[in-house]
């Protein structure tokens, strides 16, 4: 298949953030397809034209479309838009089967259904968020006459998918709950990698021997956005708690975004930071492995709300590919993941104190973190290893190609056996 990509927000391995498109349109190409991926170039560097490049046998169209995680709500708004016009122009001058395109932001759809339409193929569309329910429980979509658009924005999207992934059993509920066929709804969650995430130890120890200040403690630590919702302060709170229990843990969070220096402010001021708590600027997605190794601990935060809960943070499935236990502070399926196969601390709706405490205790208890490791790297295996979800992918976008779209939710159906999701 001759397959157009869309995602606003594609990164290399020597990029930071998640690589999710690059190592499913890679593994794509490996299986005899061609991919022209369509994306942004974000960085305020003076381009103003579109360049090519091509990534492990992805022709990447870059379009300069600055974009930060700093920027304000109409800016933001703004750079979307922007993006959905160039992007529509570009993609539509490409010769295609099927158009691929994947959230965030939703107004990705516009540019898909319109390359669609013109070149008369197929669109399939990817949810990784349930928009526009997260930003109005954000409080990012205040405004009733924006809140109408969104929603008939998301509709539009749906109505005009052949058919839809979502990243979790909890997004293909919410696509089915505005009357979209749940035969047409696959499930591919973000994946593990296992062939990048287990490496030698060497490189582990050689994190940690840049990093004199983490010594031989464990280690806990935290690789992601520093956005309003995902709640970063928490670790700060943690730190504050550790540190009066005497505890020997240190904290390691690696990340950019709005609430970088607030978090970084509040650690200073705590008396954690420097301390049992250190923070660093986003690190390439390549060397997350390596940091990975040098911890304990992962952990996956967002703030508590119903409408996260969802959600498919690629940072857990990568702690699940390095073998790592991980320490997850919110509901949803991925807390209900924790508990069922015991592969880390589920500490969903318990206090900062009490999370202290039991973190103290079982990341200083070895069998403990062997056992939790090995469920940990099983769970990886058995359900979430990326060639198998690749090849998942593969199958739902030639169903669709195939005008057989109603077999997506047999190909993937999400069924993880858990009792909320």
């Amino acid at each position: 298949m001759r397959i157009i990509y869309l995602h606003q927000y594609f990164n290399t391995p020597d990029m930071a953030g998640s690589t999710r498109s690059y190592e499913m349109a890679r593994r794509l190409v490996a299986m005899g397809h061609d991919v022209q991926m369509v994306t942004s170039w974000c960085k305020s560097d003076g381009r103003t034209s579109c360049f090519e490049s091509v990534e492990a046998g992805i022709k990447v169209h870059w379009l300069p479309v600055p974009y930060s995680n700093h920027m304000g709500y109409f800016e933001r708004i703004r750079a979307f838009f922007r993006f959905a016009v160039l992007s529509a122009r570009k993609a539509a001058s490409l010769e295609a089967d099927i158009v691929f395109a994947t959230s965030t932001p939703l107004t990705i759809a516009l540019p898909a259904i319109y390359t669609a339409k013109r070149k008369k193929v197929p669109m399939v569309f990817e949810v990784r968020d349930l928009w526009p329910e997260l930003p109005i429980a954000m409080g990012a979509l205040n405004n009733p006459l924006a809140r109408f658009f969104a929603k008939k924005l998301e509709l539009y999207a749906y109505k005009n998918a052949t058919s839809i992934v979502a990243l979790s059993p909890g997004m293909k509920d919410g696509v089915i709950r505005t009357g979209y066929s749940s035969l047409k709804v696959a499930v591919i969650p973000n994946s593990s990698d296992i062939k990048m995430f287990r490496v030698d130890q060497s490189l582990g120890v050689d994190f940690g021997s840049q990093r004199n200040f983490l010594g031989d403690n464990p280690i806990l630590i935290y690789t992601g956005a520093f956005g309003a919702i995902n709640g970063v302060h928490y670790m700060v709170e943690l730190a504050v708690e550790l540190a009066k229990l005497k505890s020997n843990i240190r904290i390691l969070l690696i990340g950019d975004g709005a609430k970088f220096n607030e978090v970084t402010d509040q650690a200073e001021i705590k008396g954690v930071l420097n301390n049992n708590l250190f923070i660093e600027k986003p690190i390439p997605k390549k060397n997350i492995p390596a940091a990975l190794s040098c911890s304990t601990m992962a952990s996956v935060l967002f703030i508590d709300k119903p409408e996260m809960r969802a959600n498919s943070a690629n940072k857990f499935f990568d702690a699940l590919a390095a073998g790592k236990p991980v320490l997850v502070n919110y509901g949803g399926w991925m807390h209900e993941l924790v508990m069922k196969h015991d592969c880390g601390l589920a500490m969903w709706n318990k206090l900062v104190p009490q999370v202290a405490s039991e973190l103290n205790i079982k990341m200083n208890d070895q069998d403990w973190l062997l056992k939790a490791s090995i469920s940990s790297r099983k769970l990886a295996e058995d359900l979430f290893g990326r060639n198998e979800l690749a090849s998942q992918l593969e199958q739902v976008l030639l169903a669709a190609y195939e005008g057989r779209p109603e077999l997506s939710a047999s190909i993937a159906p999400g069924s993880y056996n858990l009792v909320n999701s």
